[in-house]
């Protein structure tokens, strides 16, 4: 061939058979997506077809008490976030007042601290033989619970409280964000209008910010409906607690995929309401030029009223567990030594840092599969992935571990079959149940953070590489990944964070005689011994600071 002829070109057929075929990139998206939406998918089929069938049973006792107590936890603290959230940041948007720059990250603090140890530290500071009660009794000469009445600390009001206190930080946030963005020319219209403080907040300030305090309250409303460590140390039955019941004590697990079903029909309910609120809801800046709200000066006695109420939620959704437990943790200092306690942190290393490699990767490579590939499926299959972080971490447990210990049985009758070797029980045996669970409850974050990072960077930059014949995947790690590779690292922390504070999924799915953090904390707490917690809290809380501080630091 000389130098001026050309390549010949494959057939005409055989360049449209090859455009047919999927590539790697979009079997690999599909596969991933099929992995994180599998478990939801069995809950269903098992609740559909259950073994023994106990649904009328559980229609006419437990069920409806379970959905009474989970509605009334849900509407309660997705109130009480939403006043706390929504007037905090409020406060810190609209006003300046003695330390509100302080208090405008400190308010963000609670989100370190898990809602169960809350719920272990107000238990210690509020119980009979408390500090509180202690004082009382020593300062009124009260000699025994009869002499005074004291509201009783495990009900269902002191969980609305306790909840409240964590997860208002996810409305703050939210409706701080949302406050920021609006325009100073409303403000000022308003005033020139004769609307006072209350009239700028009721009728500017909160219909403009309404979607995103919506989006906030479904998220702790959701989280609510999630906790288990909290309502169960508290002794309120919900529908989560109803799952650990039907399934660990009655041994019923077409029961518990059955009430999983319920908790997934509520989910799924909340994100339809708020997607649907924001839809009917939107506001659009019509000025050219956008003018930030001036702060006004609080002085005197207003000032420091202001302070004192911002001041409430970070001490009781923070400074009072933090206090309490590391007050436990600084008496039992001989307990940092303890081998189960340096077990336990080596296993929750081991199993949230695999998990959040491979909750990552994967992100990575659906997002850029699903970009590469240009076809329908992948792309339909892109958002139904972050329905895994709605789902309660005890319903992915049904999910996970009644398929899964089908397909390990059958694998080692299999191999016993064919070697006469018993391999074991090698999937829900070891940790990959528990990796598995964690991939698919927090794949929303990794995903989300891929897909964001990846549309920041210009395609050109991508077609001038393939032209330079750099392959696919050379492309994604010599353009995309030191681009995105801050938003990589991120998403790292935040899903390794989420899995040390993750209880009810780790309860359901750890091996036998393997504790995490988690588990340690919610162990020792159950036999009343929050002195044993307090070492694995602390270790969580430090978790959970990093995050906190990342956050932070993104929403500057």
């Amino acid at each position: 061939m000389s130098a001026t002829d050309t390549p010949a070109r494959p057939p005409l057929d055989a360049r449209r058979f090859s455009r047919l075929l999927p590539s790697p990139w979009s079997l690999g998206a599909v596969l991933i997506a099929a992995t994180v939406v599998a478990p939801i998918l069995a809950v269903v089929w098992i609740a559909f077809f259950p073994s023994d069938n106990i649904w009328p049973h559980l229609i006419s006792t437990t069920l409806p008490r379970y959905l009474q107590s989970t509605a009334i936890l849900m509407a309660s603290v997705g109130a009480l976030a939403a006043v706390v959230g929504t007037g905090a940041a409020w406060m810190v948007c609209r006003y300046d007042f003695p330390g509100r720059r302080w208090l405008e990250w400190l308010l963000l603090l609670p989100l370190a601290i898990p809602a169960y140890l809350g719920a272990y530290a107000l238990v210690d500071f509020l119980e009979y033989a408390g500090p509180v009660q202690t004082l009382l009794r020593a300062t009124f000469g009260w000699t025994s619970a009869r002499d005074y009445w004291f509201p009783e600390v495990r009900s269902m009001g002191a969980a609305v409280l306790v909840l409240g206190a964590a997860l208002y930080p996810y409305v703050y946030l939210l409706a701080r964000a949302a406050f920021r963005e609006q325009s100073g020319s409303a403000e000022e219209v308003a005033q020139s209008l004769g609307a006072g403080a209350w009239g700028r907040f009721f009728r500017v300030g909160l219909p403009l910010a309404r979607p995103a305090i919506a989006a906030g309250v479904a998220i702790v409303m959701m989280e609510s409906v999630n906790d288990f460590g909290t309502v169960d140390y508290f002794a309120v039955q919900t529908l989560t607690t109803g799952i650990f019941s039907v399934w660990l004590q009655s041994g019923n697990a077409g029961g518990a995929a059955q009430i999983a079903c319920v908790v997934l029909v509520l989910v799924i309910l909340l994100v339809t309401l708020e997607k649907s609120s924001r839809r009917r809801m939107r506001f659009f800046n019509l000025s050219s030029r956008h003018r930030p709200v001036l702060r006004r000066r609080l002085t005197g006695g207003a000032g420091w009223l202001a302070m004192g109420l911002c001041a409430v939620p970070f001490l009781a959704g923070f400074l009072l567990p933090a206090g309490v437990i590391l007050g436990h943790a600084l008496d039992n200092a001989a307990l940092w030594s303890d081998p189960a306690l340096i077990a336990a942190m080596r296993n929750t290393l081991t199993v949230g840092g695999i998990a959040a490699l491979i909750t990552v990767a994967g992100g990575i490579f659906l997002v850029y599969g699903v970009r590469l590939s240009g076809r329908q499926i992948p792309r339909l299959l892109l958002p139904i992935t972050t329905i895994g972080y709605a789902a309660p971490g005890a319903v992915l447990g049904i999910g996970i571990l009644i398929p899964l210990a089908g397909v390990d049985h059958a694998m080692a009758d299999l191999v016993e079959r064919l070697t006469g070797w018993d391999i074991g029980l090698v999937l829900t045996g070891s940790a990959f149940a528990l990796v598995l669970a964690y991939c698919v409850r927090f794949f929303a974050i990794a995903q989300g953070a891929a897909d964001a990072a990846m549309g920041r960077v210009s395609p050109n930059l991508a077609l001038a590489a393939r032209s330079l014949g750099r392959s696919q995947g050379q492309t994604l790690g010599a353009v995309y990944y030191p681009l995105i590779r801050a938003s990589v690292a991120s998403a790292l922390l935040l899903v390794f964070v989420d899995c040390v504070k993750e209880l009810p999924a780790t309860l359901l799915l750890r091996p036998f005689n393997f504790e995490t953090l988690a588990t340690r904390v919610h162990e020792q707490a159950s036999l009343e011994n929050i002195g044993g917690a307090a070492p694995p809290a602390i270790l969580v809380i430090l978790v959970g600071l990093c995050a906190v501080g990342l956050l932070a630091r993104a929403n500057r």
